[in-house]
């Protein structure tokens, strides 16, 4: 399976696309979608967007996922982090992908095993889970490959759980 993970930020949102079988992992891209601080927060979601097509267009995954939202003390901040994610969000369900969402507890506990680990401990596992030699050179990118490797790893698993519910009558 082929997975684009998304770390969304109103400067920097990561990327990254993985072919995964669910036990092993490969790295097929990673990147940053820069913008610039000063420019109008909708010309910078339109640079995400656009960005993000690209991405899609250029890799084809079969699914995509985002870390969900979180609580944050800064309410300007998690609204901005709210907007970028929606078009995140919107992008992925134009290009007919189907996406995972998780919560930044998940994707560390299935890249690290601990879900309060540190991005350095993030970026170390993602390095050692996909084989990539050289050090993953933005912690956006590499926590992106870490949300990608969070649902090629859980998807499995949500898939088998939601079966079995529904056979047993709970759906």
């Amino acid at each position: 399976m082929r997975v684009l993970g998304i770390d969304c930020g109103t400067e920097r949102t990561g990327w990254g696309v993985i072919d995964s079988d669910g036990r092993s992992h490969r790295v097929v891209g990673h990147g940053v979608i820069r913008t610039f601080p000063r420019d109008p927060l909708e010309l910078r979601l339109r640079a995400i967007s656009q960005a993000l097509k690209i991405v899609i267009a250029e890799h084809h995954p079969e699914a995509a996922a985002v870390e969900e939202v979180f609580y944050s003390q800064n309410v300007k901040t998690a609204l901005k982090l709210a907007h970028v994610r929606g078009v995140a969000l919107l992008v992925v369900a134009e290009a007919s992908v189907t996406l995972g969402e998780y919560s930044p507890l998940e994707v560390k506990s299935s890249v690290v095993g601990y879900g309060r680990a540190e991005k350095q401990q993030v970026q170390r596992m993602v390095r050692m889970l996909t084989g990539l030699a050289d050090a993953i050179e933005s912690e956006d990118a590499a926590d992106a490959l870490a949300v990608a490797i969070c649902h090629a790893t859980l998807q499995p698993r949500r898939v088998t759980l939601k079966k079995l519910s529904a056979t047993n009558g709970h759906e």
